[in-house]
């Protein structure tokens, strides 16, 4: 009972003193990330600065995630010529079982790979899917957790409301 009593305290402790991150939500910058795509390619965050960017984290295995993206193709391909980007990023080990997954969803945006689980631990994500809005400065704008239909009216209005927003000057 002390030893519960004292661990209890330490980890209290620990959250009171402020040494652990704020929660990543509306306002925050969104963090960085360099991660290769299935084809080996390199894409980071600092690429798409100045566009309206949708960051989902997802895994082969789940099914969530899966019935999710035939909506989320329907939205990149729709707002991409508006300024739209969307960027899938697999938490999944093996590159062959994500290409076979992409092929298979006739998927078009790019698909990044996070086998170490880097980036998903920097944006704090903890249930798959997990989705970021971020806005043209850079900054998170929403934060979605579990499957959205990306397709949806009040989706794209969402989107299409920021890309019609003119960034901060700067």
């Amino acid at each position: 009972m002390i030893a519960a009593t004292v661990v209890a305290a330490a980890v209290y402790a620990l959250f009171a003193s402020g040494s652990a991150p704020p929660p990543l939500g509306r306002g925050s910058p969104a963090p960085f990330f360099d991660l290769p795509r299935l084809d080996g390619e390199p894409l980071s965050l600092s690429e798409l600065r100045g566009k309206v960017v949708l960051v989902n984290f997802w895994a082969t295995w789940c099914k969530p995630c899966e019935d999710e993206m035939p909506a989320m193709e329907l939205l990149y391909t729709a707002l991409r010529p508006e300024g739209f980007e969307l960027v899938a990023i697999s938490v999944d080990d093996e590159r062959s079982q994500v290409a076979a997954f992409r092929d298979k969803l006739q998927l078009s945006f790019p698909i990044l790979l996070d086998s170490e689980r880097e980036a998903s631990s920097a944006y704090q994500t903890f249930h798959f899917p997990e989705s970021f809005l971020i806005g043209r400065d850079g900054t998170v704008v929403e934060r979605y957790i579990g499957p959205k239909n990306w397709a949806s009216p009040a989706y794209v209005a969402r989107v299409r409301r920021l890309l019609t927003e003119q960034p901060a000057e700067g």
